[in-house]
This record gives structure tokens, C-alpha cells and sequence, in this order.
């Protein structure tokens, strides 16, 4: 800080120091002591500091008064004091966590929301002590209270009687069925409109009466609610209300039903109740029956009949849980019919029962049906079953003949060798060759595309009927020109029938991208 300077020379015989003394004046401001913080109710004192001059004498403040109390400090804000350190439970902090996993988000809470409401439980929690008390493991997550807050908000503006407190920690909940009783309730509710609110809102009350109309109009008001409620009772004695509940079914026995029916045919219909006695046949009646649709199938081969007849059976069988070497021969004889009649459906059906009933232990044909099985998910394009199938299966069953023909036919497709394929195709065991007719097709269609590209600039006919194991080359032509390759046919001079197989570039290829679609098994024929 710069003292002021006198402007003139001190006169003759006087010391300088004594001049400029008497010269010397205090300087043009104070010194303040810097404030700390920015509240209004805390200033800090001011004081003067003694300046110091190299050539004059220290000036000093004025001496205060003798009665002068030296001011106390005024004590600090609250902005000033330390705040002390919160130390959060840990279940505090996991309740945080829940709160920001994506799959607790509700996309009709804004993260705003979430956040404030988050905060305000917390900072309520920690206020009142109960950070160490409250199960936080159990405690609602804030976008939960916020949307408990709102329905809770929208039951006050409608039913202003039946509202909640907000932030209630067990709500009731609401339930979307409603019976006649609670529509009734809803019914007798009175909701008051908010101009009808408060004392002399309404306009009854802010129009003046005589006396005598006043009692009138209030004793027409009651008769007209007494004449009210009497007609809703009367309604609602005189059936005027309906009710749509219906009685649960009755609930079905403990133990299994046994049949006492005599009759050998019965049509088959789906369960609506619990299964009576006297429509249920015994195994020993079930067994007579069984013969008796062997020889009708012989005789008729009428399909939907005996399908009708064999679901029946098998109806039967099940409500009154027989299980054994007998239940094993009617799934597996209507599972052969099924296969004959190209209705995967049923066969699907049966096939599934088949397989519990041979984990059971019980006699049948197993290995047989497993390699339909391999064959039904090659038709079907279903990789994880098979690769499940082949897995499960034991070095004796792989050298059963009927199996070992199905992992053959799986690996020539793998493999993409179709010669092999339609040797195999020529040697099925059992009745797999109605299972290998339903994916034949396509794969012909494969071979036909491969043969179009290794042969140029045509192949013969009969090659393609033998390679592809057609029945004739009358058959093989028809299947060229169904799919789209009736320009590529031309017969030689010598007579030979030959296949441009130069010209058929990706005639075949789209025919087989869509023969090769997945196949959808919808359960019926």
C-alpha cells in the first residue's frame, strides 16, 4: 500500500522528518478483511491496519471508547458447518442398484422422475433414522411408488372417499375382474364434481330461499334418494342385475376312473368333464375292440373311421391309466396307420407316447420307431431332436438294421452323395419308405441341380430315371417339367431323349430353395 506524499518541500530549520510528519495524511481507504463465505447474516468485522511510513511514524487507529464492547463473532451458517459424512448400508446401495437395472426401467417413468424420487426416499429415510430399519430388499422401487402414485392420484380425483395416502407401501391392488356385487358398489357411489366442493360452493347454498321452500326442496331431495335406493333393491331382487359367474367344473377324482362300458365301438370326443364309468371300456373290452378295427382296416382300410376309433381307444386308456405291453400295441399299430396315410399329425402323437412308454421298460417294437424317429426329423429339418436322437443312442441299437439304415441315410445327405442316397432309398426296412417319400422330392430336386452343373452340355434321360430312382423315364420327364424345365427336353436323332443340362443354369435352383423350406407340422392331416 502506497502512502501520500506531501506536495511541497519542508521550510527552513525544520527536520524533515518532523515536516513530513505534519504533512503525512491517512490513506484514502480501509482495509477489510475478505469474507469467506456469501451468506447475509455473517459479516466479518472491519478493522484498520497501522500503516507504516520509512520516514514518518506509525499512524494508528483512534483509541476506542472506554465503555466499547469488543463484538463477539457471529457463530457460523449452516452453509459453513461441515457436514457429517453418511455412511450408506449396503442394502441401501443395492436398493440404488435395482433401481437403474434395464429391467426394472419403465419406459412410462422418465429417468428424471426415477432420479428425484430415488433421492427423496432416500434423504426421507436418512431424515427420520430408518436407513438401518427399513427392508430395502422388500421396499417398492421408485418408479414403482411413482406409478402407485398416479393411480392413486386418478382413484382420489374419481373416488375421492376410497383414495390412499401417496408413498403407501402396501397398496391394494386392483383387480381387473370385477362380479356383480362390485358393479353394484360402483353403481351407489355418489361423485361429487369439484364445483360442488367446499361449504356454499353449491348453487342451492349461494341462492337465497324462503324457509318454506328451503324444507320443501330439502324434503324432495331425501324422498328422491329413499325413492332410489328402493328401486336398486328392488332390482336387485327382481334379477335386474346378472350375474356372468359360472361354477367351476368339478374337479376331477383322485384315483383313475374305471371303465364298466361294454360297447366295442365308440367314437372319440374331447373331454369337457370328468370321464363317467359308464363311458369308459375296460382293457380286457379294449382288447376285443382292437382286433375288431385290425380286420375292419384289412377289409375297408376306411381311415377316418378307424383313426376315430384308435384316438378313442387311446382316450380310454389314459383316463383310466393303463400303462403296459398292451398300451404299447395300440400307439404303435395306430402310428403304422397314421405313417401309411401320410398323416404326420397323429403319427407325431403317438410317436411321442411311444418314446415315455419305452423309457418305462415296456415290450414293443423300440428300435423300430426309433429310426422312424431319425427319419421324421430329416424330413423336418429339426437338427437339435436328431443330433438329441443319435446321441441317446447305444452301440447294440446302432447295429439294429432298421437304425443303422436311417444313420446311413443321414449321412449320405451330410455328405451330399446322392447315389448313395437313392440306393438307401431303394432298401428301406419296415415302413420308413412312407417317411423317405415325404422328403424324396426335394432331394432329387438337389441332385438335379448338381447333376446340371457336373454334366454339359446335356445328360440323357434314363440316366437321370436311374440315378434318381424313378419308376420310369415317363415319370422322370413329368418331374423336369413340373419344375419349370419343359424347354430343356429334346429328343436326337437316334431317338434318345436327352436333358439340356448347358441351358438349365438356375431353372431348378428356386424350385429347390422353396422344396427346402421348414417343414411345419401342425398336428392334423
Amino acid at each position: 500500500m502506497m502512502p501520500t506524499w506531501p506536495t511541497a518541500s519542508p521550510p527552513q530549520g525544520v527536520p524533515p522528518s518532523t515536516a513530513y510528519a505534519a504533512t503525512y495524511s491517512a490513506p484514502a481507504f480501509t482495509p477489510v478483511q475478505v469474507r469467506q463465505t456469501f451468506g447475509q447474516s455473517y459479516s466479518a468485522p472491519q478493522a484498520s491496519y497501522p500503516t507504516t511510513h520509512p520516514y514518518g511514524p506509525a499512524q494508528s487507529p483512534p483509541p476506542a471508547p472506554a465503555n466499547h464492547q469488543p463484538t463477539a463473532a457471529s457463530p457460523p451458517t449452516a452453509d459453513e458447518q461441515p457436514r457429517k459424512k453418511v455412511q450408506w448400508p449396503d442394502s441401501v446401495r443395492s436398493y440404488v442398484q435395482r433401481s437403474f437395472f434395464p429391467a426394472n426401467m419403465d419406459p412410462t417413468v422418465s429417468k428424471e422422475e426415477m432420479e428425484a424420487k430415488l433421492k427423496e426416499t432416500i434423504m426421507r429415510a436418512s431424515e427420520d433414522n430408518l436407513l438401518y430399519s427399513i427392508v430395502w430388499e422388500t421396499m417398492p422401487l421408485p418408479q414403482q411408488i411413482i406409478k402407485q402414485e398416479r393411480e392413486q392420484r386418478a382413484k382420489a380425483m374419481a373416488y375421492p372417499a376410497q383414495a390412499q395416502t401417496p408413498y403407501s407401501n402396501a397398496p391394494m391392488p386392483i383387480s381387473k375382474k370385477r362380479k356383480s356385487a362390485d358393479l353394484e358398489d360402483v353403481a351407489n357411489l355418489s361423485i361429487t364434481p369439484p364445483w360442488r366442493t367446499g361449504q356454499g360452493a353449491r348453487l342451492e347454498d349461494r341462492v337465497t330461499f324462503s324457509k318454506d321452500k328451503r324444507q320443501a326442496t330439502e324434503e324432495s331431495s331425501d324422498n328422491t334418494s329413499k325413492l332410489n335406493k328402493y328401486e336398486k333393491r328392488q332390482k336387485r331382487f327382481n334379477g335386474g342385475y346378472v350375474s356372468t359367474y359360472r361354477s367351476p367344473s368339478p374337479p376331477p377324482g383322485d384315483g383313475p376312473v374305471v371303465g364298466t362300458c361294454e360297447k366295442l365301438e365308440k367314437s372319440y370326443l374331447r373331454l369337457t368333464a370328468p370321464p363317467k364309468p359308464e363311458n369308459v371300456r375296460p382293457p380286457r373290452v379294449l382288447k376285443n375292440t382292437l382286433e375288431l378295427l385290425k380286420k375292419k382296416w384289412k377289409k375297408d382300410s376306411n381311415y377316418a373311421y378307424i383313426c376315430d376309433q384308435f384316438k378313442s381307444m387311446r382316450q380310454d386308456l389314459t383316463v383310466q391309466r393303463v400303462r403296459d405291453d398292451f398300451t404299447v400295441e395300440v400307439y404303435e399299430i395306430h402310428a403304422r396307420i397314421a405313417l401309411e396315410k401320410g398323416d404326420l399329425g397323429e403319427y407325431n402323437q403317438c410317436q411321442t407316447q411311444l418314446k415315455a412308454l419305452y423309457k418305462l421298460g415296456l415290450k414293443g417294437k423300440a428300435n423300430e420307431f426309433k429310426a422312424y424317429r431319425i427319419l421324421y426329423f430329416i424330413h423336418t429339418a429339426n437338427r437339435t431332436d436328431l443330433n438329441s436322437v443319435l446321441a441317446d443312442l447305444t452301440p447294440a441299437e446302432k447295429k439294429d438294421k432298421a437304425i443303422k439304415h436311417a444313420l446311413d441315410v443321414r449321412s449320405s445327405l451330410a455328405l451330399g452323395n446322392y447315389h448313395r442316397f437313392f440306393q438307401l432309398y431303394n432298401e428301406t426296412p419296415n415302413m420308413g419308405a412312407y417317411l423317405m417319400d415325404m422328403f424324396v422330392g426335394r432331394e432329387r430336386l438337389a441332385a438335379l441341380c448338381n447333376i446340371c452343373k457336373a454334366y454339359k452340355p446335356d445328360v440323357p434321360l434314363r440316366f437321370v430315371t436311374e440315378e434318381l430312382y424313378f419308376e420310369s423315364d415317363m415319370e422322370a420327364a413329368q418331374f423336369i417339367i413340373d419344375n419349370g424345365g419343359q424347354d430343356l427336353l429334346q429328343e436326337k436323332e437316334d431317338g434318345t431323349i436327352v436333358i439340356l443340362t448347358g441351358k438349365a443354369g438356375q431353372t431348378f435352383e428356386s424350385h429347390k430353395a422353396k422344396a427346402f423350406a421348414r417343414v411345419d407340422i401342425k398336428g392334423q392331416i
